[in-house]
């Protein structure tokens, strides 16, 4: 049952419904990734603030979203220059330009700590949300897309609410969400998942009916852009990781029937993935992730991949075709639920995860930057890597050994910005290898990454900067990290 002219909310066009958001409210979007996030209305939104701001009435709006968005969303709005604050992911290469140039007060959070910060009105009054649904009910019960993220949390808290009733989503995607928010503290209660596949929710977020003040209909689907072809250093890459987890699982670190997995974004994870799920010496495995990828429905329709549950679908059209067209099947393979509880500390330790995540930069401590440039310019955010890489059972970092075609090594002797501490990490991959860092000192650390993970045409430089003994716990010449790269050096310097 979708939304009718009967139906007791007032539905309206987009730009009706962009007219009632004021200049410096508070409002949070729904979805997570493009998935779930809304189309029409954060559009309308962008033109009626450049109307305003040609009319010599500025206007922008402080964004809470779950995650990054769809372009209809941070790219419209920023282009718009619509944004004055942002939390807690992005990916919008407009609006990060406004964020470097300190045009945006941007607000990097773990995905985790999103919804106890909302609980804890840190934002104060969220003034609006606006929420993508394949149906709503009279009774306020609102059926979302391909995501969760935080909008439970943001339809329960917001004054009021928009729904975009995205047709291209069908309305019989009920069963395929699992809705279950956590008790504010001290009566938080344990969350009852000691399987992927456990249910524990509704079906369907629940709100107050009075607070729906629009709904706007749509047709569009998600603008989740098609991965690279998984290339010959990816591939690399993803057999490293399967190799290793082989040799883990025949050491008896992991048990036979083996231990889900947690998959970060980008094509090296997808890559990563795409090894996983075809390597027929590792036996099939569960996923609970924050996002699933294209390579994931591969393995799920193949059978490498028994069951997947995640907070979005961050997949090509044509992928998000192929589920939508077997809903039978993956409501039996599939679950969605909110990030509060994909990201939960206690939900991924005690399912015993493998967490796999990207780097932009690796030092020779363990220490892992993915977030900065050169340590000043913002790229995208962390994400939810920090909440998997602190609490899974088996952390690994996977990123190329270089980048820029091979003039910048991706192995530094100190990262130029820290997101994740040696404290946090475990084990790295390139092309060239893995190290394991588990149980190692910090000067053991060094020598493992250098000569299992670094391209050989940078690993003299790097062995200089520990060759020189400071007396100290750690051998670190500064003056070396502060000239690594020289300009052309280490270039055809194998070793």
């Amino acid at each position: 049952m979708r939304a009718t002219d009967q139906l007791p909310f007032p539905v309206m066009d987009a730009a009706e419904a962009a007219e009632r958001i004021q200049s410096g409210q508070t409002i949070a979007v729904g979805g997570f990734t493009p998935a779930g996030s809304p189309k029409v209305v954060t559009p309308a939104l962008a033109e009626r603030a450049k109307r305003l701001r040609e009319a010599g009435q500025p206007f922008s709006i402080r964004l809470l979203a779950s995650a990054s968005t769809d372009a209809a969303v941070d790219d419209a709005l920023a282009a718009a220059d619509a944004i004055s604050y942002r939390t807690p992911y992005q990916s919008c290469p407009i609006l990060r330009r406004q964020i470097n140039g300190q045009r945006v007060e941007y607000v990097d959070l773990h995905l985790s700590h999103l919804v106890p910060l909302l609980k804890g009105k840190v934002w104060g009054t969220i003034d609006h949300a606006i929420l993508e649904a394949a149906a709503i009910f009279p009774d306020g019960r609102i059926l979302l897309t391909s995501a969760v993220g935080a909008a439970p949390t943001f339809a329960r808290l917001a004054r009021s609410l928009t729904i975009e009733l995205n047709g291209y989503h069908p309305d019989t995607l009920e069963g395929l969400h699992d809705i279950y928010e956590l008790a504010p503290a001290p009566h938080t209660r344990e969350i009852p998942i000691y399987r992927c596949s456990d249910r524990i929710g509704a079906t369907m977020v629940q709100v107050d009916p009075a607070k729906i003040h629009a709904v706007v209909r749509s047709h569009i689907p998600d603008s989740s852009a098609p991965f690279a072809p998984v290339d010959g250093l990816s591939q690399r890459i993803g057999e490293n990781v399967a190799e290793f987890l082989l040799a883990e699982k025949k050491a008896g670190r992991i048990p036979k029937n083996f231990l889900p997995l947690q998959a970060g974004v980008g094509n090296v994870s997808n890559a990563v993935m795409a090894a996983l799920g075809t390597d027929p010496s590792l036996p099939p495995f569960d996923m609970f992730s924050e996002i699933l990828q294209d390579t994931v429905f591969d393995g799920i329709e193949s059978g490498r991949i028994r069951f997947a549950s995640s907070s979005g679908l961050a997949v090509s059209p044509p992928v998000l075709r192929r589920i939508y067209d077997n809903l039978s099947t993956y409501r039996r393979r599939l679950v969605l639920r909110p990030q509060e509880i994909t990201n939960h500390p206690e939900v991924i330790r005690r399912l015993g995860l493998i967490g796999i995540n990207t780097a932009l930069e690796v030092d020779l401590w363990g220490n892992v930057n993915s977030t900065h440039l050169r340590g000043t310019h913002l790229v995208n955010g962390i994400g939810g890597s920090g909440d998997f890489a602190r609490n899974c059972a088996i952390t690994i970092f996977a990123t190329p050994s270089v980048a820029k075609g091979g003039t910048i090594s991706c192995i530094v002797p100190l990262c130029s910005h820290v997101d994740h501490t040696e404290h946090d990490t475990q084990i790295f991959a390139t092309e060239q290898g893995i190290a394991d860092l588990r149980g190692r000192g910090p000067m053991e650390r060094a020598r493992l990454i250098i000569e299992r993970c670094a391209h050989p045409d940078f690993r003299s430089l790097l062995r200089e900067a520990i060759g020189r003994d400071s007396g100290g716990r750690i051998n670190l010449d500064l003056a070396q990290v502060f000239a690594f790269p020289p300009a052309g050096a280490g270039i055809g310097q194998s070793n």
